[in-house]
């Protein structure tokens, strides 16, 4: 069974190299993710990590290895494990950051676990009751609403705080039932890319007496930033 569950966002400006003038404001998330990162890596030296990527549903090898350079800057990384399959600049964001994640913790391997971003909420769930069964920690990987502000990537939207603020709670509780409602049309609408891997989380987790170990959420540019970690209760 999971050992533990991490959620953490994706941006790229966590990488310090490629965060420029957001290194301080994007200081304390970072040191969040970290720590979550650490602390699974502490129970669970295998990680299953899920994130939404538009090449749809795909299974991503350890030793799969990958760049930054899409995102301003030749940073290269890999998923731990063995094998050297090489996606270059093509692997998905969520991975890259899993990646990036994993290098400072003592993890052996990581295995990726894409679908679609707009995967309906039934496959979502079905993906993540097939993964629950395994001895490993889940490595959630999706952002919150990117519409808090004005100057958000997607400008304002005043359902982004609402939404988020039921992410956050549902993280506290824990509350995997309040993931699997996450309706697909608002998080679509308010950039929130965390929606589908969520869900996934969702069907993993159900069934199961959970704890907040770990919370951490903040709003740098707009944009919603989730960490958190799920102990077995």
């Amino acid at each position: 069974m999971l050992a533990a569950i991490a959620v953490l966002p994706h941006p790229p400006l966590l990488v310090p190299e490629l965060s420029g003038d957001a290194a301080i404001e994007t200081e304390t998330l970072r040191d969040a993710v970290r720590d979550a990162a650490k602390a699974l890596a502490a129970v669970a030296p295998v990680w299953i990590a899920v994130g939404a990527d538009p090449g749809g549903r795909r299974t991503v090898a350890p030793g799969t290895r990958g760049t930054f350079t899409g995102y301003g800057r030749d940073v290269p990384v890999a998923l731990p494990g063995p094998g050297s399959a090489d996606e270059g600049p093509e692997l998905p964001l969520p991975l890259l950051v899993a990646a990036w994640a994993a290098a400072g913790t003592d993890v052996r391997s990581v295995r990726g676990e894409l679908v679609a971003p707009d995967a309906s909420p039934a496959d979502c769930l079905a993906l993540g009751r097939s993964l629950a069964p395994e001895d490993a920690g889940l490595l959630v990987l999706g952002d919150g609403a990117a519409m808090h502000t004005a100057k958000a990537p997607g400008g304002f939207d005043e359902r982004a705080e609402g939404f988020d603020a039921a992410v956050a709670t549902a993280l506290d509780v824990p509350d995997p039932d309040a993931f699997a409602g996450l309706a697909p049309d608002l998080a679509a609408d308010l950039w929130a890319a965390g929606r589908a891997p969520w869900q996934v989380m969702a069907g993993a987790a159900e069934g199961r007496g959970w704890r907040a170990a770990h919370r951490h959420t903040s709003m740098p540019y707009g944009v919603a930033y989730h960490v958190a970690l799920w102990e077995p209760a």
